[in-house]
């Protein structure tokens, strides 16, 4: 299979991204609150004359806010779904390795959360990660998604 994955850190879980679907990885400073959004919708941000929905991804899952300080820089990674650009927000980028098997079930509790979003368990030269369907991360939690 030998799909590029970018290894992200969210809320201390090393997680993986499908890397074809990230755009790009950028360091957010300005957040603009939106008013009556949903609770794991962090704000807007520019990105090169486009708006970005910013995405806590912690709050997604469920995981508590992201502490934010005035100034402070966050990185995210940048994707479009339906036509809409999202900047998640993520701990940490990491790295980008490549799969060496097909997602395979999850066979623990990892939680709710991780459970909402989980598209499996894939192998990497850096072990065992765990696959995120950005679709779920955006949906927020409360939303069920059903395979196609």
């Amino acid at each position: 299979m030998n799909e590029l994955l970018l290894v992200v850190s969210i809320a201390g879980s090393r997680v993986a991204f499908p890397a074809a679907a990230v755009e790009s990885v950028v360091e957010l400073e300005a957040l603009i609150p939106v008013p009556r959004a949903p609770h794991h919708v962090a704000g807007l941000s520019a990105l090169r004359s486009r708006v970005l929905t910013v995405i806590d991804c912690k709050r997604s899952l469920e995981f508590g806010t992201t502490e934010r300080i005035e100034g402070e820089i966050h990185e995210a990674a940048v994707v479009e779904l339906d036509g809409h650009h999202y900047a998640l927000t993520v701990d940490a980028v990491e790295d980008v390795v490549e799969t060496l098997s097909e997602p395979t079930q999850l066979r623990a509790s990892m939680g709710a959360g991780w459970e909402r979003v989980s598209k499996g368990i894939v192998e990497t030269e850096q072990g065992p990660l765990l696959l995120v369907d950005i679709a779920g991360l955006v949906a927020g939690p409360g939303v069920e998604l059903r395979a196609a």
